[in-house]
């Protein structure tokens, strides 16, 4: 007797692995419409600062707390980034590379918004014991200087 499972309707089964891969393509789609989409705002707002640099933010930060990233997305993108790192990393490297893959044109402010989220996943991480402090920069901008930080038992 062979342990291959028998279908008794092998036709339902490869339906739904076809509905399946078209769900899955068409979610791709509207990930890449959405990137898309929050460049183009990005430049809107960018436009808008150039005629009222004193215009009135409450959209954005209504848009920025809409459209956040999916769980656990962030901790991915971050784990990513320090496995992917010659060396330890600071959490703005971090945050110009997640703007940078987001394809996010970003100012200070925005900056500063998004380096308290990867900050606050940072220290969720430690807590976790996944990543470890191992000092700070001695070359930095006048933002700095910059906590660094690398993957627990990396060298």
């Amino acid at each position: 007797m062979s342990n291959e499972p028998k279908y008794d309707r092998p036709n339902t089964v490869s339906g739904l692995v076809a509905k399946h891969k078209e769900l899955s393509d068409l979610r791709d789609r509207y990930k890449a419409e959405i990137k898309k989409l929050t460049v183009d705002i990005d430049h809107l707002d960018a436009a808008i600062r150039l005629f009222d640099p004193n215009a009135d933010s409450y959209a954005i930060k209504e848009y920025v707390t809409k459209h956040r990233a999916q769980r656990g997305s962030v901790k991915r993108f971050i784990l990513d980034q320090f496995r992917e790192a010659d060396g330890p990393l600071t959490s703005r490297q971090i945050t110009e590379a997640w703007a940078a893959d987001r394809g996010l044109s970003c100012d200070e402010a925005t900056y500063a918004t998004l380096r308290k989220r990867i900050g606050s996943c940072i220290k969720g991480c430690v807590n976790q014991g996944l990543i470890e402090d191992v000092g700070w920069t001695r070359d930095h901008d006048q933002n700095g200087p910059y906590k660094m930080w690398r993957l627990k038992g990396g060298d």
